[in-house]
């Protein structure tokens, strides 16, 4: 058997380093990690492409060089009220940007990895399967299903979607934060923050994460996928259990609607994963989110 090709997009990103990670030192892969402009790693020692996936031109060129046997799109944007702010921009990353890569890896029969959420539904009746049906709420949220359709209409079968829900984690230079570190941080300081209690999730670890892509890679896995943590929970229960875990005090934190937000954008109530088929098909087998804690603690 030769080596495996594995292209990833957004390698700058917190999930695309963690994938990076557990790649660049195997034997039977080829990695060429991709993100727009300059490596932002603290140790670079790995094969690294600048790549603009908004750019149809720079896509053909990068899949025309490394005709790669995988592509795992991690590239997003991810802000939901920015997205909302600038939709044209959400489009041209979230769906375009889709477009371009499923078209050259149809090309070179790549097979294409294509990362989802939670957020493609309404939340009103989580935790969702893969089979539930998608409803939108937000700018962001149909980006994300429309990319998913885009894929799974092209009649191209060598495809997966893998759907997940609030990654966290740490990274070098991470452009965004995470609720996690941001919790630890405002509980350590005893910063007075305000929490939704009335928005439930299901935390997933980034290193989690990337196995169950790499899970999806390794065995040629096609269709839709629910990667998360297994527990869901009201962000407030998180942030409660991040003050019992690391020993801090939770007084500085007040339980509010998301109403009361006004924030740009819609969120669903209550997502959440029902993760067997990642489990039985993949050998996908997440930590809770204290495990997830003490193997965070070890890295920071």
């Amino acid at each position: 058997m030769g080596k495996k090709s594995i292209l990833v997009t957004g390698a700058n990103g917190l999930l695309g380093q963690k994938i990076v990670n557990q790649l660049k030192g195997r034997k039977d892969v080829e990695l060429i990690a991709t993100s727009k402009g300059e490596n932002r790693r603290l140790i670079q020692d790995f094969n690294y492409v600048s790549l603009d996936i908004t750019s149809a031109k720079e896509v053909a060129e990068i899949m025309k060089e490394y005709k790669p046997d995988v592509v795992i799109n991690t590239a997003a944007m991810t802000n939901v009220d920015a997205c909302e702010d600038n939709q044209d921009k959400c489009w041209d990353i979230n769906v375009n940007a889709v477009d371009y890569l499923l078209k050259e890896s149809i090309r070179y029969d790549s097979h294409l990895i294509h990362l989802s959420t939670d957020f493609v539904f309404d939340g009103e009746d989580g935790p969702y399967s893969e089979s539930d049906e998608p409803n939108p709420l937000s700018c962001y949220a149909k980006s994300k299903l429309a990319s998913e359709e885009l894929i799974m209409n092209s009649g191209y079968e060598n495809t997966a979607v893998a759907r997940t829900i609030i990654v966290f984690g740490t990274g070098d230079n991470l452009s965004r934060g995470n609720l996690i570190l941001w919790a630890k941080g405002a509980l350590e300081k005893q910063s007075p923050i305000n929490v939704v209690d009335d928005q439930f999730r299901a935390p997933t670890l980034a290193e989690d994460l990337a196995k169950g892509c790499i899970l999806i890679a390794d065995k040629n896995a096609k269709g839709i996928y629910h990667l998360s943590g297994p527990d869901t929970m009201s962000i407030l229960e998180i942030v409660k259990r991040i003050g019992l875990f690391y020993n801090l005090s939770t007084d500085c934190v007040t339980a509010i609607k998301t109403g009361t937000l006004n924030q740009t954008a819609a969120r669903p109530p209550k997502t959440g994963f029902v993760i067997e088929k990642a489990k039985n098909e993949l050998g996908y087998h997440p930590l809770g989110l204290e495990e997830a804690l003490t193997f965070l603690a070890d890295q920071i």
